[in-house]
């Protein structure tokens, strides 16, 4: 039997249209579960923006119970929406996290109005430091977390009855985070003095420390909240607690001291502040006398300070009340001018003359001003080139013992008397114990950056003069030769002189003044534009 084509035709319309509406559904379908994931994402996103924010608000503490179960929830549909699971289930979490959330946000609601007391001395206790307490702030966050979830429970009676329970442990928390923030150092201080045995030591200063201490800790007891009086105690205090232990540290350094080592130490405190002063040496006098000499330099340096204030107050007010006589001679010659354009030409050449000297007096006067402040900067620069020079001298004292050599001071230059510096009878030949001590020179040499640097050598009255000179300038240009050899200082830089018995420091009859005779000195010019020092 034949199929005629018309039937033919319209089987195939027929089925291709089936087919084509199928697709259709298929493709539709497709685009709508893809609209709902990108919402639901958006969903995800956004509802981890909230909680974040709740627990911004608190919610975490003020209703535990539900603000964990509205996370569990919201992890639960993040964690199915990453592993592609159906829209459907992930819906199902974020519906029970949404409304788990909005429980948590009632409850807190409720918490906020039953613990207003209770949450504002918690919050006290937190800005004044309680969470660094550790066990005892997490204690007290444990009570106040019983009671937030008793309010979940609907169990009114269990906070009502606690909260005030709670409110006071807060209050104690706050008072210890206050004075553990406040005195806290000062009661470590204390309690390692009683450990080093203060009570010996230092008696009269531990005890005023122990006072400060505990007047400091009732006063806060009783004025928690009055910061700046409690500070200004607590710094007392912990001064006090300071200056104790110092002078039991000190007592127990003094207990094992020589009295002549410890009357040599005070002596050469004293001494480097005289020398940082720029006083006179004054280890030849009693202690009252070098606290006296001591005193006099301070008194010196106050009254040199108060000459040059008083002499810059007086050129500033000189140059106001010029400045000022000026102004108005100029004021007034322009209003002249501005009232006389029809005066005659010679008038109006007078009038120029005039304005041309106001502002030539004027300039005169600028520049003395600048001349002034120029010779007061060039004082100032002077003053701290000498306390420069004096810090150095200090640290240049440092690097010798006494046996080494000795140090001084003249004028703007250093003097470094090498006592332990020792040649063979009659050689100039520098032996390997030297050569430490020849380091040291070179460390205060390096110490000035590039100083001008004269070795003098020198020696006793024994023997001809023109041998001793010689030996003498042999010395020196060896102990040069020593130092260019190693780098100190540019050739150019370093000078040599023998001077023979011509300069000694000390009598020729005794062997005790010969060997102080016989000595190099290493003399220190640093490249400072420093006034005559004393």
């Amino acid at each position: 039997m034949k199929i005629s084509t018309a039937i033919i035709f319209t089987v195939s319309i027929s089925l291709f249209t089936l087919l084509s509406a199928d697709a259709a559904t298929i493709l539709l379908a497709q685009v709508e579960q893809t609209a709902t994931m990108k919402k639901t994402i958006k969903e995800i996103s956004d509802f981890e923006v909230e909680i974040e924010k709740a627990r911004q608000d608190q919610l975490n503490v003020l209703s535990p119970g539900w603000f964990a179960k509205a996370e569990a929830s919201f992890e639960k549909a993040k964690s199915a929406a990453e592993k592609g699971s159906a829209t459907g289930k992930i819906q199902e979490n974020m519906l029970a996290a949404q409304e788990n959330l909005k429980n948590a946000k009632e409850t807190a609601k409720l918490a906020r109005t039953m613990l207003p007391q209770v949450i504002e001395i918690r919050h006290k206790a937190q800005v004044a430091g309680a969470p660094k307490l550790n066990e005892e702030y997490l204690q007290v966050e444990a009570q106040f977390q019983k009671l937030t979830e008793a309010i979940e429970k609907n169990n009114i009676k269990y906070t009502q009855k606690n909260a005030q329970k709670v409110e006071k442990a807060y209050q104690d928390l706050e008072l210890l985070a206050i004075k553990n923030e406040t005195i806290g150092k000062v009661r470590e201080i204390v309690a390692q003095g009683q450990e080093d045995k203060a009570e010996k030591y230092a008696p009269q200063a531990f005890e005023l420390a122990q006072r400060h201490l505990a007047e400091t800790d009732d006063f806060i007891t009783n004025n928690r909240y009055a910061t700046d009086e409690m500070q200004n105690r607590a710094k007392e205090a912990l001064f006090y607690a300071n200056r104790a232990r110092f002078l039991t540290d000190q007592s127990k350094k003094l207990e094992t001291m020589a009295p002549q080592e410890t009357a040599l130490w005070i002596e050469d405190l004293m001494s480097k502040i005289t020398t940082w002063l720029s006083g006179n040496d004054a280890r030849d006098m009693d202690m009252q006398g070098q606290v006296g000499n001591i005193q006099q330099s301070i008194t010196a340096l106050k009254d040199d300070y108060k000459q040059v204030s008083d002499q810059l107050a007086s050129t500033q007010k000189e140059l106001a009340e010029t400045k000022t006589y000026y102004d108005a001679q100029i004021d007034s010659l322009t209003q002249m001018l501005a009232l006389s354009k029809s005066r005659t030409d010679q008038e109006q050449k007078a009038k120029e003359k005039l304005l041309a000297d106001l502002k030539a007096k004027e300039s005169t006067l600028m520049k003395d001003k600048e001349r002034i402040l120029a010779e007061q900067r060039a004082t100032a620069q002077t003053l701290e080139d000498e306390r420069r020079f004096n810090q150095k001298f200090i640290e240049t004292q440092n690097f010798f013992r006494v046996d080494e050599a000795e140090v001084y001071k003249k004028g703007n230059q250093l003097i470094v008397r090498l006592k332990g510096m020792q040649f063979p009878v009659g050689t100039a030949l520098i032996m390997p114990e030297n050569y430490q001590l020849l380091s040291k020179v070179q460390r205060a040499i390096k110490l000035f950056d590039d100083p001008s640097v004269v070795i003098e050598g020198h020696s006793d009255s024994t023997g001809s003069d023109e041998i001793n000179k010689a030996l003498s300038q042999q010395r020196a240009d060896a102990v040069k030769d020593y130092f260019i050899a190693n780098n100190t200082l540019a050739k150019s830089k370093i000078v040599a002189v023998g001077y023979g018995s011509d300069r000694p420091v000390a009598s020729n009859a005794s062997a005790e003044g010969r060997a102080a005779n016989r000595r190099i000195d290493v003399v220190v010019t640093p490249d400072l534009k420093l006034n005559q020092m004393q």
